[in-house]
Order: structure tokens, then sequence, then C-alpha cells
């Protein structure tokens, strides 16, 4: 800890995440991986996770102070740096999901920027999901998301 964190009530980076915030966190990142937070990316963010069991018991309350507390992060340390905190908190059982749901986050404006292409590949490597599902997941995305 550092010698100003008590006087300006920093949080330390590697604070533990519950899975719910592991997984709102990718998301958060695949939206602003590409330094801009897309309103439709946005959006799709939400639409996401209140169709979701994972954030059944999120109030607004809650959803808002995750997100305020996973937007900080992405300030403080960086887009990378949450994603790689976020795949190591999320179980098993939740990563390709993720993965999905980042590249449905990724696609909802139409556009693909590089930025966002080298987060999908990082994004993968550190969920460690293997190239085909990777890609039949892509895929199917882009199928979803056109028109």
């Amino acid at each position: 800890m550092g010698l100003f964190d008590n006087i300006f009530n920093s949080q330390p980076a590697d604070k533990p995440l519950g899975k719910a915030e592991a997984f709102a966190g990718i998301l958060l990142a695949a939206s602003a991986c590409d330094g801009d937070i897309a309103d439709e990316e946005a959006r799709g963010l939400t639409t996401i996770t209140e169709r979701m069991r994972l954030f059944d018991d999120f109030t607004p309350q809650r959803w808002k102070s995750v997100l305020a507390s996973l937007a900080k992060s992405v300030k403080r340390d960086g887009v990378d740096a949450l994603v790689e905190r976020c795949a190591r908190a999320l179980p098993e059982e939740l990563r390709e999901t993720a993965f999905a749901n980042a590249c449905d986050v990724i696609l909802a404006d139409g556009v693909v920027e590089e930025e966002e292409k080298a987060f999908l590949d990082n994004l993968q490597k550190l969920l460690t999901i293997d190239g085909d599902t990777a890609l039949t997941i892509v895929e199917v995305m882009i199928i979803k998301n056109k028109g």
C-alpha cells in the first residue's frame, strides 16, 4: 500500500472479484478496448446482463456501483489490466459465455476496429478458449449482428 492510499481512500488493484463482477468487467473492457464506449456498446452491455441469471440479485444501485468500480479500474490501470484480472476470477463454465458476449458487445456498433480485434485475440488466450471454438463463436456473433 502506498503512502497516500489511506488519505485518498484508494482501493488495491487486486481486490478479489466475484464471478458476476468479473463477467461484467470483461464486457466493460470489450466496450472500452478501442478507447471509446459507443452508445450501442453500453446498451448492449446492459441488455446482456439484464437477461442473465448471474445478475438476478443485482439492484440498480449495486449495478451502478459495480460499473463505477470497474470503470475506475479501467481509468486507473487500463483495459488490459482489468481484463486479465477478470479472466483470472471467471470460473471455467462462464469463459465461453463471456467471450461470446464480449464479441456481441464489440459487434454492436457494426464496426470492428483493430484494437477490438486485438482485444478479442487476447481475451481468447486469457480465457483459454481453443481457436476453433473462438472462431465459431465469432462467426455466430457476426451472423447475429448483421442487419
